[in-house]
């Protein structure tokens, strides 16, 4: 897209017309106002009406979301003080820690729509102080750089909560789970799976449930090898998203509480090899664009 204006700027030029360069730097930001970031950065390299209605202000206000000051709230006020609207749209793209960094936000990159992540250690874990059960492990596959490994245990249960000012929206919340312990050996991932059992005898049970009594569920076996030993299981050895279920924010006013919790508490067996990273809140149709290797 970027070349064939760039040629078409050229041939007007050539023939004594109007080019785009022509056009007013106002027309182009209202035209900005439709298109995506990105389209936006990739439109600003074509000429200085272009740059220019790229860096306004009003363009970027719209990509931002209504309450992105609570976002900026986070920081230190230095960080975005007499930043412009694009630069603060950029801050926000990358992650914001806070609960002691145990919970980030931040927007999507395309659409401006808040995103959220909550690792392990912001949520309450049923015996995760006993080592002969639960065990942290140092991890670069997390972007918390720590995850949750449980080695055995009878009664499991995870729970979390969350409040905060969502932008109305309809989000999905999901789990992001390994099954086994993996480790790099000689430079090369390895997975683990003496610990790894108990999953294929009973399902784990997902919830959710909101402020405004929205409440969403759903059951899983986390690992089918004992099902289905011929085949093997594609559940093993990676990380995957778990749905646990949707929930519809109206107004970022007053803040939504979000419960969330994973169980099997059933204690006529045990189970263990299982990695706990984080919790994911985002924008459902966000999710459904990389929803590979997630499961419903």
């Amino acid at each position: 897209m970027g070349a064939s204006l760039s040629n078409l700027t050229e041939a007007t030029a050539v023939n004594g017309g109007p080019g785009l360069g022509d056009i007013p730097e106002s027309c182009v930001a209202c035209v900005f106002t439709y298109l995506t970031p990105p389209e936006i950065c990739n439109l600003a390299r074509l000429n200085r009406a272009f740059r220019g209605a790229a860096s306004s202000d009003s363009v970027w206000e719209k990509k931002l979301p209504v309450n992105y000051q609570d976002l900026l709230d986070f920081l230190p006020p230095e960080r975005y003080h007499k930043l412009c609207k694009k630069d603060i749209f950029a801050i926000l793209s990358r992650p914001v820690p806070f609960d002691d960094g145990n919970k980030e936000v931040w927007i999507d990159r395309v659409t401006g729509r808040l995103c959220m992540s909550i690792s392990a250690k912001g949520m309450a874990i049923t015996g995760i102080e006993d080592r002969r059960y639960w065990n942290w492990l140092p991890t670069e596959e997390s972007r918390f750089h720590v995850v949750a490994y449980l080695q055995q245990i009878w009664w499991f249960e995870v729970d979390g909560v969350v409040k905060f000012p969502f932008p109305a929206d309809i989000y999905t919340l999901t789990f992001r789970l390994h099954l086994g312990r993996y480790a790099k050996r000689l430079g090369r991932r390895v997975c683990n799976f003496e610990h790894t059992h108990g999953w294929a005898i009973k399902p784990v049970r997902f919830e959710l449930s909101t402020s405004d009594d929205q409440q969403a569920f759903s059951e899983c076996c986390l690992d089918e090898t004992e099902q289905d030993e011929a085949n093997g299981s594609h559940k093993r050895g990676c990380w995957i998203e778990y749905k646990v279920g949707e929930f519809v924010v109206t107004d970022s006013e007053p803040p939504t509480e979000v419960r969330f919790s994973m169980k099997q508490i059933d204690c006529t067996h045990s189970k263990g090899g299982l990695c706990v990273d984080s919790v994911f809140i985002v924008p459902s149709d966000i999710r459904d664009r990389r929803k590979r290797g997630v499961l419903k």
